[in-house]
C-alpha cells in the first residue's frame, strides 16, 4: 500500500487533496454549518468529493504530458501577449460560444451527431447547474412568510429572488431536472442506436468505453423521471426504492467520471487554447526547409514539435546530413525516406551477395584441396 501511494504523482495528489478539501469546506460554509444541508444527499456528496479528487489528479497528470504541457504553456503565453490581450479575449469568448455552447464544430460533420452532443452536453450541464448547489446546500427554496404561494430562492442563506408557484417560471424551475433528463435520454438513445447499428462504429467501439457511459446516462435520467412519476402519479409508491437506485446510479457515474470517456468533458475547454494557438501560428512566418529552402509550416509549431519530440526521447537528427529532420518539409522528408530505404536495400543486397560468395568459396575449397 505504501509503495502504491509512493508511486502516485505528487503534484496530482497535492492538487486533488487541496481541491477536495476546499470543496468540503465550501459545503460546510455555504450551507451555513450544514443547517441547509440535507443528510439524505450524503451519498451524492461523497460521490462528488471522490470524483473531484480523481478528476483533479488525472487532469494535473494529463497537463504534465509533454504535448499537453507545451500547448498549455503556449496557450497562456499567447493569451497574455503584449498588445493582443483584448483581441485574444474576444476570440476566446467567440470560440467558447461556437465550439462549447453551440457545438458548431460537430455540426460541420453531421446534423444527427450534433443533435446527440447538443442534447447530452446541455442536458448534463443543466442538471449539474441545478443538482450541485442543491446537494451542497448552497441553494434552497423556502415559502414566503406572508404568502405561501410565493417561493423565495436562497443562495448561501441569502434571498436572491422569488417567484409565484403558479407561473411558468415556477414550472420550469421545478422541472429543470426533468427537462434535462429528457434531453439526455434523447441524445443517449440516438447515440446508442447509431453505435449498435452503424458497422463503422461497431468495428472500433469498446463496450466499457463507448456503451457503458450511454447506459449510465440513460439510467440516471430514467430513474430521475421515475421519481417524478412516483410523486405525481403513484402518490409516492416505490419512491424510497427508486431514490436508492437513482442515488447508486448517480454515485457510480461520478466514480466512473475520471476514469472513462466522460473525462473528455473536462478536457474539452482546453481545445480553446489549441484554437488560439493555431490562430497565432497562422500570423507567423513559415519555417524554411533546410533542404530545399521552401516554407512549409509555422516556425513556432516546428520549434514546439521539435522540443516535445526531444522530451519524448525521439532523435530527429539527419545523421550524416546537417540539420534536423523536423526542419525539413514533407516532400523532402519523403525523398530522404526513399533514399534511406534505397541505401538499406542496397546494403542488404551487397550482404547477400557477399554471403553467397563466401558460401561458394567454402564449397570450392575442399574440391581444390582434393585435386
Amino acid at each position: 500500500m505504501i509503495h502504491y501511494i509512493g508511486s502516485l504523482d505528487r503534484k496530482g495528489l497535492v492538487a486533488g487533496t487541496a481541491v477536495t478539501t476546499l470543496l468540503a469546506l465550501g459545503i460546510v460554509v455555504g450551507s451555513r454549518n450544514l443547517r441547509d444541508y440535507d443528510p439524505v444527499l450524503l451519498t451524492y456528496t461523497f460521490g462528488v468529493l471522490f470524483s473531484s479528487f480523481s478528476l483533479v489528479y488525472r487532469y494535473v497528470v494529463w497537463l504534465q504530458r509533454p504535448p499537453t504541457q507545451q500547448y498549455w504553456r503556449r496557450g497562456w503565453g499567447i493569451l497574455f501577449a503584449r498588445g493582443q490581450f483584448l483581441k485574444n479575449v474576444v476570440f476566446v469568448a467567440r470560440a467558447t460560444v461556437t465550439n462549447l455552447a453551440a457545438q458548431r464544430f460537430i455540426l460541420r460533420r453531421a446534423k444527427v451527431r450534433w443533435l446527440i452532443h447538443f442534447c447530452i452536453s446541455w442536458g448534463c450541464m443543466l442538471a449539474l447547474a441545478v443538482t450541485f448547489p442543491l446537494v451542497f446546500g448552497w441553494l434552497h427554496f423556502a415559502s414566503h412568510p406572508g404568502n405561501p404561494e410565493i417561493y423565495r430562492v436562497l443562495l448561501f442563506g441569502w434571498p436572491v429572488s422569488e417567484f409565484d408557484t403558479r407561473t411558468l417560471m415556477a414550472y420550469v424551475v421545478f422541472n429543470a431536472l426533468n427537462i434535462s433528463a429528457v434531453m439526455v435520454i434523447v441524445g443517449s438513445v440516438i447515440a446508442l442506436n447509431k453505435r449498435l447499428k452503424d458497422m463503422a462504429n461497431i468495428s472500433r467501439q469498446q463496450f466499457g468505453n463507448d456503451l457503458i457511459p450511454l447506459v449510465m446516462l440513460i439510467g440516471i435520467s430514467a430513474t430521475g423521471l421515475l421519481l417524478t412519476f412516483s410523486t405525481h402519479a403513484l402518490d409516492g409508491a416505490g419512491y424510497s426504492v427508486l431514490s436508492l437506485i437513482h442515488a447508486v446510479t448517480v454515485a457510480a457515474t461520478f466514480l466512473y467520471l475520471p476514469f472513462g470517456k466522460f473525462f473528455h468533458i473536462v478536457q474539452r475547454p482546453a481545445q480553446i487554447g489549441v484554437l488560439l494557438y493555431k490562430k497565432s501560428n497562422a500570423r507567423l512566418p513559415p519555417a524554411v526547409c533546410s533542404a530545399c529552402g521552401s516554407g512549409f509550416a509555422a516556425a513556432m509549431q516546428v520549434q514546439d514539435l521539435e522540443e516535445v519530440m526531444g522530451k519524448l526521447g525521439f532523435d530527429w537528427s539527419l545523421g550524416d546530413r546537417k540539420g534536423n529532420y523536423m526542419a525539413v518539409c514533407p516532400p523532402c522528408r519523403r525523398r530522404f525516406v526513399g533514399v534511406s530505404h534505397g541505401r538499406l536495400v542496397a546494403a542488404a543486397r551487397r550482404g547477400r551477395e557477399q554471403n553467397s560468395a563466401h558460401a561458394r568459396d567454402d564449397a570450392a575449397g575442399p574440391r581444390l584441396r582434393k585435386a
